[in-house]
């Protein structure tokens, strides 16, 4: 299984520990809106809580062993949606890092 998908798959479970086990504790992702860069522990609080995004249509583009690309689309508890476009920088088997580009989708 690719590692993308298995990142996903503990999105989805709400899984901290097969997370971590894709997701090297460097990592961090890249919020093109603001520049931040936010590290894994405080992003997996966020979307691995009850109220994070909610994956659809999550679809992986590419992938190697150096880089991965995927799309799918996220909803929040306020309504809102967008669809996104993420790059996974990959690193001796773990993700370190991953930058998202986002638009907003109206329904």
């Amino acid at each position: 299984m690719s590692l993308i998908q298995k990142l996903y798959d503990a999105q989805e479970e709400k899984d901290l520990e097969k997370y971590n086990e894709v997701v090297s504790e460097d990592y961090y992702w890249v919020k093109h809106s603001t520049g931040e860069h936010i590290p894994r522990d405080e992003l997996s609080k966020w979307l691995l809580s009850e109220g994070g995004p909610k994956t659809e249509s999550f679809r992986i583009i590419y992938e190697n062993n150096e880089i991965g690309v995927a799309h799918f689309f996220v909803s929040f508890d306020d309504g809102s949606r967008q669809a996104v476009l993420a790059v996974y920088i990959i690193k001796d088997g773990k993700i370190i890092r991953s930058e998202t580009g986002a638009t907003n989708v109206v329904s």
